[in-house]
């Protein structure tokens, strides 16, 4: 059987998700296979309702490769299994721009049968949250294709169920997703996939206490809207946008009442389902402050509910750390609990404090792989979803996930190497498999436990804080930081996160030299991937770290009211985040172009601009409010500033314009 650009492949059937991966197979060949005069055998779909769902069997004969499934899905993988093992098209080619090897043919024996084997997890996908960057970036001056492109991976990696994205991206892309395939489920916060009342009613107060029949009505409106659609309907009730409904609703003060609550709307959601669909499949998240009425007693759910617990955002399954609040309480059901129990796991979080958003999760993949084995290990195999974000820069993680949930268990430094041979090529994968090992080796750890690991949003955020707290007031510590550290002053909390910055700034540039030393060797297309991914990474972390140790070096000079010095390093953080940001943008090419114009979550522009805050406040307080001296001393030669006949005879510089004559005074 050979394979080749003139191979027939089945007319399309009537099922879309078969229709897509069809579509998708021929553009495989066109990529893959050039122009050949020989006959290409057939590609045939059979069905054998023998089968189990989601299972597929391909056998080759002399001239045909015969697909048998007996649904959909299995039929969507088994063309997509195709592709991977006999094309080499791999299921992140479009977020990792491979470029498969050109060939004439390629030839199957005669007799070869693959057989998929069942997935240990039972509904696996990815929730397309927080996705600032997907949003806001056109391929083909298409809108939607980001979005279809980040499905087609999930089908390639054997998922089969997705959040297509958060509000209104979820809406605008659900009959995209079903259409290709993909169950839906829902945001913990949208229950049913129902519009949120806030948007429905913004004139009224989200207060079902006020309101129930509003509310049953946005309920019944999301269970009709996804009519014919598969669906895993996500129940429950926490409130209006992502926090508990008893911030807007007082009333229920105590556990036992908003637990009562809480039980008896999921309750009546259930019904609500099952009416429609007697054999709905329905979830519900035991996220936050839920679970704790769920281990306190307080929380009654329906048998068959699967019950999904949620990692902290770093990849450890204990609750996630909330403002100051972080009790760790472990979220796993408890070892021979038989009920129905999934899991919502994050290769991509956003925290506001430390979490990783736009780069990679900093703890490691044998980590992360224990972890998932140990989720197994206690029967938490009903529902897998990860936040998968905006998908490139997690694209390792992701796929690290998927094999997790294909076979339970993962040798992580294998994966690793597999994983950078498929998409790198053989000649240095041992090399970059090893940079991309060390990411999380040199992640500089913030806390006590193993996952606390400072992510992007550590460089960002911490900073802005601390000058934040500094502006506003110098005398007092930082609220909003005793998570990080608890002392009594801004000097103290200072010292500390100073400590860390300086600490990373060592790490990250052994880490970058690591990473150069490597690049120096690759060229073509594996040296402008491992650009893209491994390098960037490392020049962010080296450029953030340096930029926030610049930050503590300011407010340092700052509490001692050195002006000068305070506004000079702060000028030196706005330039090293402002070319943290320049250095996203260079890596913006061919179809990536505008893939970071929304950077807007870690918000590095943010950053630079706060720094410039920080350079206005600390020259207002050191040369104003007539803004003179530091002109003189830093612009004018020297023989003039012994003489002071007038004050200026220029017009006043520009923050900026004033840094660049300190650096050439003072500069590294």
């Amino acid at each position: 059987m050979l394979l080749n650009k003139n191979t027939v492949l089945p007319a399309e059937p009537a099922a879309k998700p078969v229709q897509y991966a069809l579509k998708a197979l021929r553009r495989d060949f066109d990529r893959v296979f050039s122009a050949t005069e020989a006959p290409g055998g057939r590609v045939l779909l059979n069905v054998n309702d023998t089968l189990a769902a989601e299972q597929y069997v391909l056998t080759a004969g002399a001239d045909t490769l015969l697909l048998s499934a007996a649904d959909d899905l299995g039929f969507v993988y088994g063309l997509f299994e195709i592709s991977r093992r006999y094309l080499g098209v791999q299921p992140f080619w479009f977020w990792n721009d491979q470029t498969p090897e050109i060939r004439e043919d390629v030839a199957i024996a005669a007799g070869t049968v693959v057989e998929s084997k069942p997935y240990k997890v039972k509904y696996r996908g990815w929730f397309v949250n927080d996705e600032t960057l997907l949003s806001h970036w056109k391929v083909e001056r298409r809108s939607d294709l980001p979005f279809i492109m980040a499905f087609e991976a999930l089908l390639r990696l054997g998922g089969n169920m997705v959040i297509p994205g958060t509000g209104k991206n979820g809406l605008l892309y659900r009959r995209t997703a079903a259409d290709m395939g993909l169950i839906i489920t829902h945001h913990h916060a949208e229950p049913l996939g129902a519009e949120m009342f806030a948007q429905a009613y913004p004139d009224l107060e989200p207060m079902y206490s006020k309101y129930p029949e509003k509310f049953r009505a946005l309920w019944q409106a999301g269970i009709d809207a996804q009519k014919g659609m598969r669906v895993v309907w996500n129940i429950g009730f926490r409130g209006q946008g992502d926090r508990p409904f008893w911030d807007d609703d007082p009333q229920y003060d105590t556990p036992e009442k908003r637990g009562a609550l809480i039980s008896s709307l999921i309750k009546e959601q259930y019904d609500l389902v099952k009416a429609n669909d007697k054999h709905a499949v329905c979830c519900t998240n035991l996220y936050g402050e839920t679970m704790e009425l769920y281990k306190d007693g307080f929380l009654h759910l329906p048998e068959d509910v699967i019950k999904i617990w949620a990692d902290n955002g770093f990849g450890k399954m204990v609750s996630r750390r909330q403002g100051n609040n972080n009790p760790r309480v472990p979220a796993l059901p408890a070892l021979g609990d038989t009920s129905a129990h999934g899991i919502y796991y994050h290769a991509s979080f956003y925290d506001l404090q430390a979490a990783s958003h736009i780069t990679a999760l900093p703890n490691s993949a044998a980590f992360v792989a224990q972890e998932l084995a140990d989720v197994l290990a206690h029967g938490a195999d009903d529902y897998w979803l990860v936040n998968c974000s905006n998908v490139k820069p997690h694209a390792m993680l992701l796929d690290l996930i998927a094999r997790c949930w294909r076979d339970g268990t993962v040798d992580a430094g294998q994966q690793c190497i597999a994983y950078t041979a498929a998409y790198y090529g053989l000649l240095h994968r041992c090399e970059i498999a090893q940079c991309l090992a060390d990411y999380a080796q040199f992640a500089v750890p913030y806390g006590p436990h193993k996952d606390d690991h400072a992510g992007d949003q550590f460089y960002n955020h911490v900073p802005r804080m601390l000058i934040s707290q500094f502006i506003q007031d110098r005398t007092a510590p930082a609220e909003d930081l005793r998570w990080l550290c608890e002392q009594p002053t801004l000097a103290g909390q200072l010292q500390h996160c100073a400590a860390v910055f300086d600490k990373a700034v060592q790490s990250y540039a052994a880490y970058r030299r690591e990473c150069e030393k490597v690049l120096a060797e690759l060229t073509g297309r594996p040296r402008v991937l491992f650009m893209d991914s491994v390098m960037l990474q490392a020049r962010l972390y080296d450029l953030w770290a340096q930029g926030a140790a610049f930050v503590c070096r300011a407010l340092t000079a700052g509490l001692a009211a050195d002006w000068q010095h305070c506004f000079y390093y702060a000028g030196c953080a706005k330039r090293l985040y402002t070319q943290a940001y320049r250095a996203m943008q260079e890596r913006e090419h061919g179809k990536w172009v505008g893939y970071y114009a929304n950077e807007c979550q870690t918000d590095v522009r943010q950053s630079a601009q706060v720094c410039g805050y920080l350079m206005s406040f600390a020259r207002t307080l050191g040369e104003g409010p007539h803004y003179y001296e530091w002109m003189r001393e830093f612009g004018d030669p020297e023989d003039e500033r012994r003489i002071m006949l007038i004050l200026n005879t220029e017009p006043h510089p520009g923050d900026d314009d004033l840094w660049l004559l300190m650096e050439q005074r003072w500069g590294f």
